[in-house]
């Protein structure tokens, strides 16, 4: 297989997962709020690996490679990512969109749309946007294998390489190319599965 030089590859546990981050939904897979560090320091063709928790035996509930690096604002405004737009009236892919951010340059402040990572009565939630636009880019990846509740094992002989606690960890080069070939040779690009929570619309108060 073909390695880009200097790329980083990052495991880190999903805490909770309703299509929102990562948003797989379209054509792109979306990180776009959540995982400030990952999000501010990630490069274009670096892997991202999402994990489940130790309940769930840390299997891959999906993986995406970093295809653009943009800005909040670049995010808000392209045409090709209005669909990533929450529109909260409507399905739950459409409530659950996760372009939310701008910084309004008139008024010096951030917008924070209605969405997942506001408060109940759609209101900011500075919580969740301090968190969120410390990562100050947004993540977008062509290539992706998003498996939510279908999540499938790592191979074993390579799976402690991705076990984190709490926050995230670089996977050594060689064990995170041996699961991208894993994953090309018997999946295609794509969402095999709803996520986990996917059930109903809730907010995260970012507690």
């Amino acid at each position: 297989m073909l390695k880009d030089k200097n790329m980083n590859y990052y495991s880190y546990i999903v805490a909770r997962d309703f299509g929102f981050a990562p948003n797989p939904f379209g054509k792109h897979c979306t990180l776009a709020t959540c995982k400030p560090r990952i999000r501010k320091t990630a490069k274009i063709n670096d892997w991202i690996f999402g994990l489940s928790g130790k309940a769930l035996n840390y299997k891959l509930i999906f993986a995406m490679k970093v295809s653009k690096k943009i800005t909040f604002n670049e995010y808000w405004e392209s045409p090709e990512f209005q669909y990533k737009k929450p529109i909260i009236n409507g399905s739950l892919k459409q409530m659950y969109g996760d372009n939310i951010y701008f910084f309004d340059k008139k008024t010096n402040k951030w917008h924070q749309e209605n969405s997942h990572h506001s408060l109940d009565n759609g209101e900011i939630n500075y919580l969740n946007l301090n968190r969120d636009t410390k990562g100050e880019f947004v993540l977008i990846a062509d290539e992706f294998y998003y498996f939510g509740r279908e999540m499938i094992d790592i191979p074993k002989e390579i799976k402690d390489s991705f076990l984190i606690g709490i926050g995230f960890k670089k996977v050594g080069e060689e064990q995170a190319n041996q699961l991208i070939e894993y994953l090309r040779n018997n999946y295609h690009i794509g969402i095999y599965g709803d996520p986990i929570s996917f059930e109903d619309f809730l907010r995260y108060d970012g507690k």
